[in-house]
């Protein structure tokens, strides 16, 4: 979901972007962008971003696809999706832009800006801290001002 919609109700062209970006990540990477990941990174944007910034970009990828892909190709590919999940919709680039990116080499990539919520203080509750009446699940991300919650179904 993307942060424009998910912190202020704003649906648009860029919210797709956004979305397509999300799941390049995790055809590329093989995980889930829900799940916290082992390493320590509460999600698939952050690891990504991480490994992004480090030049550790090829960590990222599915080791099933390491044998089997091109270094550059599987660069080009996560420097695409980091722009489609740029926090600013503003920044994100057209669907026919993204297109014509994958599409061709000749087209120099711009560098990405940090993905949403990558730099921002996360804390973890329980519905059972927040609401004492309830007995399910769900997860409450507190990023500055913003409440995000996630529910997990039984």
């Amino acid at each position: 979901m993307s942060p424009e919609y998910a912190m202020h109700g704003h649906f648009s062209v860029k919210s797709d972007v956004f979305s397509f970006g999300v799941l390049v990540l995790e055809i590329i990477s093989g995980k889930r962008n829900t799940r916290i990941f082992e390493s320590g990174y509460p999600d698939l944007l952050c690891y990504a971003w991480s490994k992004w910034k480090n030049a550790e970009a090829m960590e990222i990828l599915d080791s099933n696809m390491v044998d089997s892909s091109l270094e550059n190709e599987a660069l080009r590919c996560i420097n695409i999706a980091l722009l489609c999940v740029q926090e600013d919709d503003e920044l994100r680039p057209s669907m026919a832009s993204v297109v014509l990116m994958l599409n061709s080499y000749s087209i120099a990539l711009s560098v990405p800006q940090n993905p949403p919520f990558v730099s921002r203080k996360r804390v973890k509750y329980t519905t059972s801290e927040l609401l004492e009446s309830d007995n399910s699940v769900c997860t409450v991300w507190h990023t500055d001002a913003t409440a995000i919650t996630d529910v997990n179904p039984r």
